[in-house]
């Protein structure tokens, strides 16, 4: 999909972080001047924004979704969108005794941790896909994630 907006097409600068802020787009940051750090939410409201913006949406349309989305919200929502790019490739054949037995996605879920779907379950959409993931991490931990 091709964007209508050409500010998706754009690199992030510091100016444009700047005016993030400024108009309530972005949250504040710890401290202030060169003493402003931003933490995990700012990085998933960026992405966020860039990712509605490719999708054609104003800032005027995605700044009141950014307010009501939250933390777990606005993550499961960038991972949604996500995971197509970041899979790409994945897709495995599995044989069995001499028989393709279906082409199965492999997704990382953290260290030494994978999960297997085939791709004519029902599971195996993009949306269910992370949901498992992200109830398995869950179930893990975040602290055991990498």
């Amino acid at each position: 999909m091709r964007p209508t907006n050409a500010a998706a097409r754009a690199s992030l600068s510091a100016r444009a972080i700047r005016f993030y802020v400024a108009n309530g787009l972005l949250d504040r940051p710890e401290g202030t001047g060169t003493a402003a750090t931003y933490g995990y939410r700012h990085l998933l409201q960026l992405l966020h924004i860039k990712i509605r913006q490719r999708e054609g949406q104003t800032l005027e349309r995605i700044k009141p979704e950014l307010a009501e989305l939250t933390g777990d919200a606005l993550e499961r929502r960038v991972a949604t969108a996500l995971a197509p790019a970041l899979g790409a490739g994945s897709d495995i054949a599995v044989a069995r005794d001499g028989e393709l037995d279906g082409v199965w996605r492999r997704v990382h879920v953290a260290d030494g941790i994978e999960l297997h779907v085939r791709d004519d379950s029902p599971a195996s959409s993009s949306s269910a896909v992370v949901a498992i993931r992200e109830a398995v991490r869950a179930a893990l931990g975040r602290e055991d994630i990498r």
